[in-house]
C-alpha cells in the first residue's frame, strides 16, 4: 500500500509539472505613482481569476522609466510585456509598429464608456493602442485653513496675480510653510509639463507655423520670470529637484500653501489615511494670465500599452483588461472607497453618485478634462498638437534639455534670460537638425 501510495503521489507530481511549466509570467513596466501602487497591491484580484499568469513588477522613478521603455521598445528588446506610458508615446509609437493594437477586448471591457479626450489621443485611426489606466489635466490645490490665516482668497477660476499674493501671503518660512510648491525637477514631463502649461496660458506656444523656437518672445520671458521669482519668494529650499511625488509628500505634511499640478493627486491630498491636511484642502482651476482666455490646456494619461516585441501578447492584453476595467474600479472603491477610484478615465465614474459625493475634486476634474484643447494649446495659431507637450517624437529630447537650463534657474545657477536664450539655441538646433525648420 505504502509503495502504491508513493506511486500515486509521483503520478500527480508528474501531472503537475506541466501545469506549472505552463505559467506565463508577465514583466510590468510602471512609474512610481501611488494609483500604481496601489494596483500593484490589488493584484492578488487579477491572479486569483488567472492562475495561470504570474506578474513580475519593475516600478521606476518618472524620468527613469521613460528611458528605459523607449530604449527598450526602440531596439525591439523585449524586456517588459506591458508597459505604462503616456498619451504622449501612445500615437507615435503606434504609428511606427510599436505597440500592438487593443482590439479583442472583453466584451464587458465597454471601451465606448472611455471619456471621449481620453480615447481620442490613445488611438490611431479608430484603434485603440493602449488602455488609460487615469487621466488627468491640472488644477490649484491650496490650504483654506492659511488662507484664511492671510487673510486672501482664491477664486474658483483664479488669474496667476491672485495666486502670487495669496502665495506671498501665505508663506511662513519660520515655521517650514510654504506658500507654494511647483514642479522644479527636470524632465520633459517633470517640470516641463508645468511650465508648457503655465506657458499657454501666458500666451506663449514652443513654435511658431514655420517651426522656429519662441524662447526669445515676451511670453516666455514672463513665464519664466514670474515662476523664478515666485519660486525663491514663496518656494521650498531645494525646490529645483522636487517633482510631483515630491510636492505631494510637501503638501501632505502640511508644508504647502497651494500645490498647482495634476488633478489626480486630488484623492492623495484628502486622504486622511495619508494626509495631515486632509480636511483642509480647497480647488480651483488653473491659473490663466490677466487677458488670455487659456488654463493651461493640460492632459495626461497615464496607459498601459503592449510591446510588439513582447511574446505573451494574450497574457499581456489579459492584465491590461483588468487593470482598466469598470471591476477594477469597483475593486478600488470596495476596498479603499471611491474617492480612490482612479480618475478621468470612464463617463460611468462621473455618473456615479457614490463618486461625486466621496471625491469634491469630481466635477472640477471632468470639467478641467473636458475643457483641453490639445489640438490648439496656444492662443497662437501652432503647427503642433498636445497640451503640456509638442507632439512630435524630438520632443522628448528637447524638452528634457530646456528643462534642464529652466531647473537651473530654479537652484540659481543661471538667470532666466541666460536661460531662454540656450533654450533657444539649442531648440533651433535640433529642429534644424530634424528638418522642421529649412
Amino acid at each position: 500500500m505504502l509503495i502504491r501510495s508513493l506511486l500515486g503521489a509521483c503520478a500527480v507530481s508528474a501531472l503537475a509539472l506541466p501545469a506549472l511549466a505552463q505559467q506565463t509570467t508577465l514583466t510590468i513596466a510602471t512609474v512610481n505613482n501611488g494609483d500604481m501602487i496601489r494596483m500593484q497591491k490589488l493584484t492578488g484580484d487579477f491572479t486569483t481569476k488567472h492562475p495561470d499568469i504570474r506578474l513580475q513588477w519593475v516600478t521606476l522613478e518618472e524620468n527613469i522609466l521613460r528611458q528605459r521603455v523607449t530604449t527598450d521598445i526602440a531596439t525591439k528588446g523585449g524586456q517588459y510585456d506591458v508597459v505604462t506610458i503616456g498619451n504622449y508615446e501612445v500615437p507615435i509609437w503606434a504609428k511606427q509598429n510599436w505597440l500592438l493594437p487593443l482590439d479583442g477586448l472583453p466584451e464587458d471591457y465597454d471601451a465606448d464608456d472611455l471619456l471621449p479626450a481620453v480615447r481620442r489621443g490613445l488611438s490611431v485611426e479608430d484603434t485603440l493602442y493602449a488602455a488609460p489606466f487615469y487621466a488627468e489635466s491640472a488644477m490649484v490645490m491650496y490650504r483654506k485653513d492659511l488662507a484664511e490665516k492671510a487673510g486672501v482668497t482664491i477664486s474658483e477660476s483664479p488669474t496667476w496675480g491672485e495666486i502670487f499674493t495669496a502665495a506671498r501671503a501665505m508663506t511662513d518660512k519660520s515655521a517650514e510653510i510654504y506658500g507654494i510648491c511647483l514642479r522644479g525637477k527636470a524632465g520633459w514631463g517633470e517640470n516641463m509639463a508645468f511650465l508648457s502649461a503655465m506657458a499657454n496660458s501666458y500666451g506663449a506656444s514652443w513654435f511658431d507655423m514655420d517651426w522656429k523656437p519662441q524662447f526669445d518672445q515676451p511670453e516666455w520671458h514672463d513665464t519664466l520670470t514670474d515662476y523664478v521669482t515666485i519660486m525663491a519668494e514663496a518656494g521650498p529650499p531645494g525646490a529645483s529637484t522636487n517633482g510631483f511625488n515630491e510636492n505631494l509628500a510637501l503638501f501632505q505634511q502640511g508644508k504647502c500653501g497651494i500645490w498647482i499640478d495634476a488633478t489626480v493627486a486630488a484623492s492623495f491630498v484628502t486622504d486622511p489615511g495619508e494626509s495631515q491636511v486632509a480636511d483642509q484642502v480647497g480647488f480651483a482651476r488653473f491659473p490663466n494670465k490677466e487677458g488670455v482666455d487659456n488654463h493651461g490646456n493640460w492632459l495626461w494619461s497615464w496607459n498601459l500599452g503592449i510591446p510588439a516585441s513582447t511574446t505573451k501578447a494574450e497574457a499581456a492584453k489579459e492584465f491590461v483588461a483588468w487593470a482598466t476595467s469598470k471591476g477594477y474600479t469597483e475593486l478600488v472603491a470596495a476596498q479603499e472607497g471611491w474617492r480612490a477610484a482612479p480618475p478621468g478615465t470612464r463617463t460611468s465614474l462621473y455618473d456615479n453618485p457614490e463618486y461625486e459625493k466621496d471625491a469634491p475634486f469630481a466635477k472640477l476634474t471632468l470639467a478641467s478634462i473636458d475643457g483641453v484643447n490639445t489640438d490648439q494649446s496656444s492662443v497662437k495659431e501652432t503647427p503642433y498638437t498636445g497640451g503640456q507637450f509638442v507632439s512630435i517624437p524630438e520632443f522628448q529630447a528637447i524638452g528634457t534639455a530646456v528643462g534642464q537650463q529652466f531647473a537651473a534657474t530654479v537652484a540659481g545657477q543661471v538667470k532666466p534670460e541666460q536661460a531662454l536664450t540656450s533654450a533657444q539655441q539649442l531648440t533651433t538646433r535640433e529642429m534644424t537638425r530634424a528638418g522642421y525648420i529649412k
